[in-house]
């Protein structure tokens, strides 16, 4: 088996008939405990990704004023895209390094594998736009209802997962290394090493770019809670409003160290994959590691939408009508969550406290 495993090594150019690694080689989980293992890390975060991002959808879609504001169509687009990742990654990744079944044809495996790459990608750029919106919320708040349109959100979206599937499709359209008759990729099969490091550069843009935009809106943070720090008079809206600058950093704090705990160690693995020859217990971490992806999905609605307000007032509305059903009452909803509803601010950045002091803002 080892002496099929290897790739040449002096210019790693491989065909689907010469020098490259049968499907067997990329079976590294070969333990009864690993593959244990793994199965139930992808089950319990696969099941509970699908939990949460499908209960996200319903309560954005339930609800016709929360469905109306852009920032939670991106909201949706995230977790239409992590319920797609949960299901395509659990199913082919289990198939694969757990049950060790391949596929009839390389169309049919570069299919499931562009189906895991969208899903990720489409993830990452929804957390892209949603960073878009948050900047443009703390920057320009006065123009933030202009500028971010309903329409305009659609039209991003759409490009956005247009742009994503066509990417993620293009080993399956002809960027593979059996057709181009190059180097084959040591950590999937049929991938073409430059088709994978573009994917990495497109990866590390969008997680770079999500990185510095909610950077520069916690030093906007920042400087309005020094700001307001200054400021002697009306002590309880400052307070308030330092309280909302600390919450957001906090999030945003939150949501960098998610975000880059997930990727960086599978991407450090796939550049690492571009120049060195990978050995059986290398690509054992990958596969582990990949996981993480699958982790920062499931984490990716707790830290975007059950701390927004709105959503988690529509959750208590819902979980009432629920319990109102199971006891066969017809009453109305109780007036503690109608007035909960009513009195809720916007709670995305671009909330009704950020829109009325931007003017300390831009001041800060």
């Amino acid at each position: 088996m080892m002496g099929r495993c290897q790739v040449d090594e002096t210019a790693k150019v491989s065909s689907c008939s010469m020098n490259t690694m049968p499907m067997e080689c990329y079976m590294v989980l070969n333990s009864f405990a690993q593959k244990t293992t793994i199965a139930l890390l992808c089950s319990i975060c696969g099941i509970l990704c699908i939990l949460e991002n499908s209960l996200v959808l319903y309560l954005i879609f339930a609800s016709p004023k929360i469905r109306k504001k852009p920032s939670y169509l991106f909201i949706s687009s995230l977790a239409l895209a992590d319920v797609l990742a949960s299901i395509v990654f659990v199913c082919s990744f289990l198939d694969f390094h757990v049950f060790n079944r391949t596929d009839s044809s390389k169309e049919i495996f570069l299919l499931k594998l562009g189906g895991v790459n969208t899903s990720f990608t489409a993830s990452l750029g929804s957390l892209l736009l949603m960073a878009f919106d948050r900047y443009v919320c703390i920057y320009r708040p006065s123009e933030y209802k202009v500028i971010v349109t309903r329409k305009r959100a659609v039209v991003a979206m759409a490009v956005m997962w247009i742009a994503t599937i066509i990417t993620a499709f293009l080993p399956l359209m002809g960027w593979n290394c059996c057709r181009l008759n190059s180097a084959c990729s040591e950590l999937f099969p049929f991938v073409d090493s430059k088709y994978l490091s573009s994917w990495i550069c497109l990866v590390m843009i969008l997680l770079l770019c999500i990185v510095y935009t909610y950077v520069r809106v916690l030093w906007k943070a920042h400087k309005h809670t020094v700001y307001m720090e200054k400021r002697q008079s009306q002590a309880g809206k400052r307070n308030a409003k330092m309280r909302m600058d600390v919450t957001l950093a906090k999030t945003l704090v939150m949501v960098l160290a998610v975000v880059m705990t997930c990727w960086s160690p599978v991407l450090a693995l796939m550049m690492y994959s571009l120049f060195v020859s990978l050995t059986d217990h290398i690509r054992k971490v990958f596969a582990f590691c990949s996981t993480l992806c699958l982790v920062n999905s499931m984490v990716n609605p707790i830290v975007y939408a059950l701390r927004s307000r709105e959503l988690r007032s529509s959750l208590r509305k819902t979980s009432s009508r629920f319990r109102k059903k199971m006891i066969a009452s017809e009453s109305s909803p109780t007036p503690e969550v109608d007035s909960t509803l009513k009195s809720l601010p916007i709670e995305t950045i671009c909330g009704d406290i950020v829109y009325n002091t931007h003017m300390n803002l831009l001041k800060a």
